[in-house]
């Protein structure tokens, strides 16, 4: 008994020696390995639950649909993939254009009937998942479109043989853009060189159209503008280099020989492709990330928007396919000032185009708190910086098409103000058959959380705030933060902001040891289709530095009384997807009107059905196609609804 007695107490002071060792241990650790939140707070935002609160309290002044909403479920998709950033937005941190992203592009890249994602990142490789049905994912990605060499940026997919299959262009930063051909089944070629698009520079999207109307798509490719040295660093995470930014980047437009002119290429068939900007009257010099055509005058041919960041958006109208005119500052003599996305479409549905541009740079000029983020910027610049002749509006634009190439601007009446958007894209979320628009926001380290916001369209009148009623916002178990980098603050990095800051009061004045600094998530693309073909629609993001969210719509479920179409066109005279087609779809007594331009999103083009929201109407009354080459064509009904229908250019 005595014996074992003293076995007992040898064990306790054996395990409370053990757990004074552990104690030791983790107070020597935590000592030595610091978490920082940059901005403090960043993690655990005061003001979230508030900005939840009131919106909530605002249900009562929703005249549609909003009994649903949105859960992530990107664990259940078996997607992994994960955004990389260089250490220009991260641990070498400068206010230069890396930190714009990139893209996330859609398509059914093997003819499946499933729609795959293409997700684009600036280091460790891209990545193409297959949908493999119900919800779920695989990652298929070839060698070819990993492009592990090179910072990618956007990515478009696009029919540009008319063979049926949706071929793929990547751009890049200096290192060359890419152009791969799909070859079917999910395979791609390299046909960079050989198609004349393999521009080296600093490139941001490429949009598909076909301005000249024969039939192949051409290519209008978006460039920024010399935003980096010509000094190489590597990336310290992982494997790879970067051109480092200037420290002044952003006064890049006040410097002419950093002007990077954007490039209009006409598809010459044989997947060739001729720089004609100066012959069609099409040289873009604007620091300018996106753009988007549009018929802004009706006659049936394509004109262009061409967005800039740093100053005035550009508006060119095409002139019978022939060349185009500047007619910027005559039909918008007012555009915002750091214009960074754009959507083109049917708002109220009275059967007239209208356009939404978001603004993102007249935002940095202001630290702005959580509750003025529905108002304008006050600009802090001076005319010597912005160069706008006073003509800016400092936030996001609302142009209400008129008709007759005239538009007004409202975006303060209708609610289509947010704070630092990135780019929009478009679904019926409720399908009621109007419009709805989810913006992906924040910016990431060094600044505080941002929001996404998912604008609900209350019948054409206003735009109301969502995205906290339907669960986009908070995130997934409420993480606003997440590791943005490490520091050895007793050797290498001694010299580093973060470690020469105040430390923790065991080393008061200065970091000592390992820190982990944590900065705030952010999206920057998104994409918005049918990932699980249970007729509504659901959005994945493409996030800075994270991996993606895979947010899933209960829509289907909540609403039993789901009307929907989807329109799958076919081009013959016209390109093969039909690109610049207007498609009108009437159902209980109403029209509701699109025009099929393949933008899905933010530094992003995808080849997917277009899909209308039909409200209490269980059956199609009449389609209408108005195709690229002129032809007219009508569905008479009656059709049944919540199906796929394709429709053949006759």
């Amino acid at each position: 008994m005595f014996a074992q007695h003293l076995k007992k107490s040898a064990r306790r002071i054996n395990l409370c020696a053990i757990s004074l060792v552990l104690l030791v241990a983790a107070q020597a650790w935590t000592q030595s390995h610091q978490r920082l939140a940059v901005p403090p707070g960043v993690m655990a935002p005061p003001w979230l639950e508030g900005r939840r609160q009131s919106q909530l309290a605002t249900i009562g002044q929703f005249e549609v649909y909003c009994d649903f909403g949105f859960v992530d479920q990107v664990a259940a998709s078996g997607i992994d993939f994960r955004n990389r950033v260089v250490d220009d937005s991260g641990k070498a941190y400068k206010p230069v254009h890396y930190d714009h992203g990139n893209g996330l592009a859609v398509a059914d890249i093997d003819a499946d009937g499933l729609l795959d994602l293409f997700f684009v990142t600036q280091v460790g490789g891209n990545q193409l998942w297959r949908n493999i049905g119900g919800g779920r994912f695989e990652n298929i990605t070839p060698e070819i479109l990993e492009l592990t060499d090179r910072v990618s940026v956007s990515a478009s997919f696009a029919d540009i043989d008319n063979d049926g299959d949706a071929d793929l262009y990547v751009s890049a930063v200096r290192e060359g853009n890419r152009l791969f051909e799909n070859t079917g089944g999910g395979g791609f070629r390299d046909i960079s060189a050989k198609s004349g698009t393999d521009y080296r520079g600093h490139s941001s999207s490429a949009i598909f159209f076909d301005y000249d109307r024969d039939g192949l798509l051409d290519m209008f490719l978006v460039n920024v503008g010399v935003y980096t040295t010509d000094e190489q660093a590597a990336v310290s995470a992982r494997n790879g280099h970067y051109y480092v930014g200037f420290k002044d980047a952003f006064s890049g437009h006040l410097m002419p020989e950093r002007v990077e002119q954007s490039i209009l290429y006409r598809n010459s068939g044989d997947n060739r492709f001729v720089d004609v900007s100066a012959a069609a009257g099409l040289e873009d010099l604007g620091w300018s990330g996106d753009a988007s055509p549009l018929d802004a005058n009706g006659d049936g041919w394509p004109d262009l928007y061409v967005l800039n960041m740093q100053g005035h958006d550009q508006y060119y109208e095409n002139v019978a396919g022939e060349y185009f005119v500047d007619k910027s500052r005559e039909v918008f003599p007012r555009t915002p000032w750091g214009s960074m996305g754009i959507q083109v479409f049917d708002f109220d549905n009275d059967g007239r185009q209208d356009i939404f541009v978001t603004d993102m740079h007249s935002d940095m000029s202001e630290d702005r708190g959580p509750e003025q983020e529905k108002r304008k910027s006050a600009m802090h610049h001076g005319e010597e910086f912005l160069l706008s002749g006073g003509q800016s509006i400092f936030g996001n634009a609302f142009f209400r098409g008129k008709g007759g190439g005239r538009y007004v601007e409202i975006s303060d009446r209708i609610g289509a103000e947010n704070y630092w958007p990135w780019g929009l894209s478009l679904g019926d979320f409720n399908a009621d058959g109007y419009e709805d628009v989810f913006i992906t926001a924040s910016m990431n380290y060094p600044y505080r959380y941002g929001v996404n916001s998912l604008l609900l369209n209350n019948r054409g009148r206003k735009f109301l705030d969502g995205e906290f009623i339907l669960g986009v916002e908070p995130r997934a178990g409420g993480q606003t933060a997440m590791p943005w980098f490490s520091l050895d603050c007793a050797g290498g990095d001694q010299r580093h902001p973060e470690c020469a800051s105040q430390g923790s009061e065991l080393h008061p004045g200065k970091r000592r040891g390992h820190v982990e600094v944590w900065g705030a998530l952010g999206s920057r693309s998104a994409a918005v289709f049918d990932l699980d073909r249970d007729g509504d629609l659901d959005i994945v993001t493409n996030e800075f530095n994270a991996g993606p969210m895979v947010l899933v719509s209960d829509l289907s479920t909540r609403n039993k009384t789901l009307h929907f179409v989807e329109i799958e066109l076919i081009g013959t005279d016209s390109n093969r997807s039909g690109l610049g087609a207007t498609v009108m779809v009437g159902a209980g007594g109403r029209r509701y009107n699109k025009v099929y331009d393949g933008q899905s999103g933010y530094l992003s083009q995808s080849v997917y059905p277009l899909y209308f929201g039909l409200g209490e109407a269980a059956v199609i009354d009449r389609i209408e196609v108005g195709w690229p080459s002129g032809i007219k064509q009508v569905l008479d009904g009656p059709l049944a609804s919540n199906r796929t229908v394709q429709i053949r250019e006759p």
